[in-house]
């Protein structure tokens, strides 16, 4: 199987070594989120959800490289949902997939004009073409044996998860690197879940992949995803470093620092008159003086 694609002639050597070291911090992060959650198991057959866009081409791109080192087999198939959109080039992936040899396959389902016929003018249509694309996408895992479903999301789409979630949904709630399905089926995993979006963008500028822009979800401005993305990009150029402080907190999670009475005992906390190690839960040290350390301001490659 080819799974290589020759990168283009006309980058300077500079362009290139820094193509190279992008490349390679895909490959490391992806493959340290793996480890990191155990989200590919030896003979695993990964449905990669390939959407056309910037996110998922990279995805298989990684995927496909550390199929080629990996320490345990697994397969790697493309599969991508024709939902009808006007204009669509159905073409595109089919023939970027058959000329890298690729196993993928196409389901078509007209979604578009479901959603087109039950969302009222000027409403979001995330929600229910989300539910759509994934009745679909759990039947064809069905149908080719795959154990894991793959799916493209960055970093940042996971810091921006936990904001809507604050901000509209009243909950701490973010994106979860490894779950079961909403079928209670398959177990879907986002390897690209320490991958920078800017580097993703970067990645696909280098490669150059035949990209289709979404005309249906992607598009409507009034989106809260957009709005609340548009806030922690402005933020980040600002305070350079402060999203990815963002979500290192998601690792470092306090529960007796919080007010989930489902996630922490409360009712038991008692005073016991012995004084603990620092590292207990539970301790006053939110009342101290603490060590913050300033993140480092990230660096972006272009390949234009």
């Amino acid at each position: 199987m080819n799974t290589t694609q020759s990168a283009p002639a006309a980058l300077t050597q500079k362009q290139q070594f820094e193509a190279n070291k992008l490349t390679k911090r895909l490959r490391r992060l992806a493959g340290q989120a793996i480890a990191d959650y155990s989200m590919i198991e030896a003979n695993d057959k990964v449905m990669v959800c390939l959407s056309g866009g910037k996110d998922s081409y990279g995805l298989l791109d990684v995927l496909l490289m550390l199929q080629h080192n990996s320490p345990v087999p697994f397969e790697v198939f493309a599969f991508n949902l024709d939902q009808k959109h006007p204009g669509f080039p159905a073409q595109v992936l089919p023939d970027y997939l058959s000329s890298r040899g690729i196993p993928f396959q196409i389901a078509e389902q007209d979604t578009y004009s479901t959603v087109k016929r039950l969302i009222p003018e000027g409403k979001t249509m995330c929600s229910l073409c989300s539910r759509l694309r994934r009745g679909v996408i759990y039947r064809v895992a069905d149908e080719i044996g795959a154990t894991k479903i793959a799916l493209g999301h960055h970093r940042d789409d996971i810091v921006n998860t936990l904001f809507l979630n604050m901000f509209f949904g009243g909950k701490m709630k973010a994106m979860s690197p490894k779950l079961v399905s909403d079928d209670g089926r398959h177990v879907v995993i986002r390897p690209l879940a320490y991958v920078e979006e800017a580097d993703l963008e970067a990645y696909a500028a280098y490669k150059q992949f035949p990209i289709i822009p979404c005309d249906l979800c992607g598009s409507q401005d009034n989106l809260q995803r957009q709005q609340v993305k548009q806030m922690l990009n402005e933020w980040d150029k600002k305070f350079p470093g402060r999203v990815d402080s963002i979500f290192r907190s998601l690792q470092n999670i306090a529960p007796s620092h919080l007010l989930d009475r489902g996630l922490f005992d409360f009712a038991g906390v008692k005073a016991d008159g012995t004084a603990h190690a620092e590292g207990r839960i539970n301790l006053d040290t939110a009342f101290d003086a603490e060590e913050f350390v300033e993140p480092p301001s990230a660096q972006v490659i272009t390949f234009r």
